[in-house]
């Protein structure tokens, strides 16, 4: 089957669906993801301030065992040396992950609904399965950076299939750090990865397996968009965002699929490992 929304992720790496969610939908995952600031837990919080070593270990395992639960990380800055919040807990959370598609009745009727069924089917699709899903909160202020990356470095498959689907849940403007992308970057593989660690003795769980390519920041191009937009992202498209200098927060959700079918290999050193009585729950399958 071919499709001019196939053809464009193709060309450009991305594509931009506008009024993807009603306002009722958004509004209705908005108050989900602030709820979500006073569900964060109230102890443990301290494996979240990087400065002692067996805290990063810690915190390494609560991010590697996230993969079918709902877990809560704090952005930079905002919890203290004794895991005391240093801010207000509604902009405390960079973000909450990696099951709430699976977890959270509100994510789930979104990430499996008709609209996101029928994009998969349209991208070609014989069995995409949701493997992962993220609210990200990128507050005003301390809303933190993320760096140039590929999503291929985190969820490999071989060949490449995992799609990203990221949806506003706010304007995203220059100044609260949306989403901006080098066109055209998918095509010249992946980059780089980021894997458990061979050694198993090791102390750091996960490394990179190659230093950080360096990006021109003249190649990328900024994309604004309103509330209810969906961004496809491909997933050896290089994308970044900015640190949020607004006042503005700039919620977003976001989940990726990836291709169970067609001899697709999903890579059994990425991160996220599905447990063995859980497998990523599937859109569909396509009938020959």
């Amino acid at each position: 089957m071919h499709s001019k929304l196939l053809d464009e992720l193709n060309e450009n790496g991305y594509v931009v669906i506008e009024d993807f969610l009603t306002e009722e939908e958004v509004d209705s995952l908005y108050q989900a993801g602030r709820t979500l600031c006073l569900d964060a837990p109230q102890t443990n919080r301290k494996i979240f301030s990087t400065i002692k070593a067996e805290d990063a270990h810690s915190k390494e395992l609560y991010f590697m065992d996230s993969g079918d639960k709902v877990r809560y990380f704090f952005e930079k800055g905002a919890v203290g040396e004794e895991g005391q919040l240093l801010v207000d807990p509604m902009i405390a959370l960079n973000k909450v992950g990696h099951a709430l598609h699976v977890e959270h009745p509100t994510f789930n009727s979104i990430t499996f609904s008709n609209r996101v069924r029928e994009i998969c089917w349209q991208l070609n699709y014989n069995r995409p399965a949701v493997c992962q899903s993220m609210y990200i909160y990128k507050n005003p202020g301390i809303g933190g950076e993320v760096i140039p990356h590929q999503d291929s470095w985190y969820l490999h498959t071989e060949p490449n299939s995992a799609v990203g689907f990221w949806i506003a849940l706010e304007d995203c403007t220059l100044h609260n750090g949306c989403l901006q992308f080098v066109k055209g970057s998918h095509k010249s593989g992946v980059h780089r990865r980021y894997m458990r660690n061979p050694d198993t003795n090791a102390t750091e769980l996960m490394v990179y397996d190659r230093a950080a390519p360096i990006y021109p920041q003249s190649s990328f191009a900024p994309i604004q968009v309103s509330k209810g937009t969906c961004i496809l992202i491909h997933g050896n498209v290089v994308h970044k965002s900015e640190q949020n200098r607004s006042q503005k927060s700039r919620h977003a959700y976001t989940f990726h699929v990836i291709e169970t079918e067609n001899n697709v290999k999903y890579s059994e050193d990425n991160w996220l490992q599905a447990p063995q009585d859980k497998p990523f729950p599937v859109l569909f399958e396509r009938k020959a």
